[in-house]
């Protein structure tokens, strides 16, 4: 069998990509004395970075590119030991040459000049012109106060989305080394690792830089701080016009002055705020001499960056875990003879890290999902750079999944092949492909959605044509319960109930444990659900399991209902039955059920009679129909001589009809005075009851 290598999974915590470079444009923001330490990437498209550095001037001057001047300026936090010597930000203010709209406003009337046509304007050139404008770098100077500062600066610009790619290896259990799993035995743990692409087309090399990806999108906009905007106000002219609305004024009474509370320290901005441990282990040396104040992240080592030279950064990792890019060749890693040889092995599945301590620390903050990489990280201008955020073994299997799609017509009666597998890490699974690989074999690739701690997802990687389903669906209404009793009328609920019934046929050769995506009626509830059942209410549909057996055929039945109501008749068979069972349900409210059982009692004498009375009402009605079809048979053959049997025979049929609905009508009389008194007494006895709240449908759990 053929095995895979999915690179840098067992031999190194970072993969560098280099990009296709243009023209080099220098970065986007720059700053002489102020490097770059620290970038929180997002999944918005915007970063937040960091800069350090010791300041012995009364400025800091940094050079920014035009399109990047507002946001720079609008989300710019400085931290300072001491509190901020920051006095103001200077930066140009761009203005619109009032010669070019002289030229392209229309003339003025007046007699006509004929003059020289004017050459064409160079639209081209104009496009070019706005290009480079574009392009410039604008000075923003901050002005200090002229002695030394240990500045932490940061803002937010525009930066690729860092993207996650996963891998699941399925069955895989045990730590790395251990001796390898029988993969006959079925087992519900699969290995998963999550690694994240980070894109650097800032315009720098980043150098040992602290990276964090979150797992989050904050709100975030464009910002056009560093454009004049003058509002246009309203005119108040002096010559007699009536103004049509004039605003009212408002008052306030005077009161006691408070004093004026002291002003707060600055801080960093809330949204990307950088953690407390920002630039503890950029400068030991503050430390000593009792500057800022840092959190220190015992998962970080601490690495002065600064102070290191180049090509040690460009090779050092975390505890020997992860190999930086900067000092590789375009598109190329670059390991120690140990790594190269480790990574030459062949590996049957993507192997978990040897080192976990080099994995990314995962944190909670606002809501968002924050991987800090334990150890700095060189990404090269135009660059990419892929680091493994976490190795874990997390509950896992491989199943089926009829789940129709209308972009896979095959779908509608077969099953995909799913990784099922739940998230037991303690952050936010991004959206993002996976690949799925197992017995050493790549099986396929699938997409996972945003998956929160805790939750578990069925991820599709391939159509399985050994198992065929066919759908069939029936509706009925059943049951009757009583839902309200109010002014002598009777209201029952009923389920409309839908089954719908999958057949399932296995033509393998092992028994598959199928799950079956069912859409949900729009209000309904499940009834009576298979044990595993997950009734996922956001996405509108059930994952029902069902077990086929090998070469053989399954029926899972998906019952839904969902509730109805009617005003009916007390003496009608449904209220029969919904009475019955509110009377034998111990959840009956004691007095409403007295009431019934005493109602019922007369009911239990006015049905019969009333079932006797339309019986012999029937009855009379054909007797009657007979008795006249007998009359005119006699007065047919009256004056036939040779009829004499015949008419002695329908006389006596019609002597007996005769007397036969005298007897009717006697019971009768006597069935309705009957009725009429058990009718009055039923009224009253139901009239005093009232119920308003109907017992709960008992609900099957699954």
């Amino acid at each position: 069998m053929r095995r895979y290598d999915v690179a840098g999974a067992g031999s190194g915590l970072l993969l560098a990509l280099t990009l296709l470079a243009g023209c080099v444009r220098g970065p986007d923001v720059d700053a002489s004395g102020l490097a770059l330490r620290r970038v929180v990437i997002y999944r918005n498209g915007v970063a937040y970075f960091e800069r350090r550095g010791l300041i012995d001037a009364d400025q800091v001057t940094f050079r920014v590119r035009k399109e990047k001047v507002g946001d720079f300026l609008a989300t710019l936090a400085v931290i300072e030991a001491g509190g901020s010597s920051v006095r103001s930000a200077s930066f140009p203010v761009e203005v619109d040459d009032a010669s070019e709209e002289e030229d392209d406003a229309p003339a003025e009337p007046g007699p006509e000049v004929t003059t020289a046509p004017r050459p064409p304007k160079d639209n081209g050139a104009k496009k070019g012109d706005k290009q480079r404008d574009k392009d410039e770098l604008e000075s923003v100077k901050l002005t200090l106060d002229g002695r030394e500062h240990d500045l932490v600066i940061g803002y937010v610009a525009e930066t690729p989305v860092w993207r996650p790619s996963y891998r699941l290896v399925m069955g895989a259990t045990g730590a790395p080394g251990a001796a390898s799993v029988d993969p006959r035995v079925q087992s519900k743990q699969a290995h998963l690792q999550a690694w994240g692409i980070v894109q650097n087309l800032s315009g720098e090399d980043w150098k040992g830089v602290k990276l964090s990806l979150v797992a989050g999108a904050p709100l975030a906009f464009q910002a056009t701080l560093d454009q004049a905007s003058i509002p246009p106000r309203p005119i108040v002219s002096d010559q007699g016009e009536v103004i049509a609305s004039v605003p009212t004024s408002e008052t306030t009474l005077a009161a006691e002055a408070a004093p004026p509370p002291p002003m707060p320290a600055p801080v960093a901005p809330a949204a990307p705020a950088a953690p407390a441990d920002a630039a503890a282990e950029y400068a030991p040396e503050a430390e000593e001499r009792g500057g800022l104040e840092y959190a220190k992240d015992a998962a970080a080592p601490r690495m002065p960056v600064a102070t290191r030279p180049a090509a040690k950064r460009a090779t050092r990792g975390a505890a020997g875990g992860a190999i930086g890019a900067a000092a590789s060749p375009p598109g190329q890693m670059v390991f120690n003879d140990d790594r190269l040889a480790e990574a030459s092995k062949p590996m049957m599945n993507p192997s978990p890290p040897r080192n976990m301590s080099a994995l990314a620390a995962v944190a909670m903050e606002g809501g968002t999902t924050r991987y800090d990489i334990p150890f700095p990280v060189d990404i090269p201008d135009r660059s990419a750079t892929m680091v493994l955020l976490l190795a874990k073994q997390v509950p896992g299997e491989s199943i089926f999944l009829f789940a129709p799609d209308g972009g896979v017509p095959a779908s509608s009666s077969h099953p995909f092949r799913v990784a099922r597998f739940t998230n037991d890490t303690k952050g936010l699974l991004e959206r993002g492909p996976i690949a799925v690989f197992e017995n050493g074999a790549f099986l396929g690739q699938g997409m996972v959605q945003p998956l929160p701690p805790g939750a578990t997802t069925t991820v599709p990687f391939a159509l399985e044509r050994a198992l065929a389903v066919d759908t069939a669906r029936e509706e009925s209404a059943e049951g009757a319960r009583i839902a309200k009793i109010e002014g002598g009328a009777l209201e029952i609920e009923r389920d409309w109930v839908t089954h719908t019934k999958y057949a399932v046929r296995n033509g393998g050769d092992a028994a598959a444990r199928t799950l079956v995506k069912h859409p949900r009626l729009h209000g309904t509830r499940l009834h009576a659900p298979p044990k595993g059942t997950e009734d996922n209410v956001g996405t509108g549909s059930a994952l029902v399991p069902i077990d086929v057996p090998r070469r053989g055929t399954a029926v899972l039945d998906v019952d839904e209902r969902r509730i109805f109501r009617q005003q009916i008749d007390w003496l009608s068979q449904l209220a029969d039955d919904a009475v019955q069972a509110y009377l034998k349900d111990p959840r009956a409210d004691a007095p409403v059920a007295k009431q019934l059982g005493q109602a019922w009692d007369v009911r239990g004498k006015l049905r019969p009679a009333i079932d006797e009375r339309d019986k012999l009402l029937a009855e009379q009605q054909r007797l009657e129909q007979q008795s006249q079809e007998l009359r005119q048979n006699l007065r047919a053959i009256e004056k036939n001589r040779t009829a004499d049997e015949l008419r002695r025979d329908l006389t006596d049929r019609l002597a007996k009809a005769s007397v036969r609905l005298d007897e009717i009508t006697k019971r009768v009389i006597v069935l309705e005075m009957q009725i009429n008194e058990q009718q009055i007494r039923f009224r009253d006895l139901t009239n005093e009851i009232k119920l308003l709240a109907p017992l709960a449908p008992v609900r099957s759990a699954p």
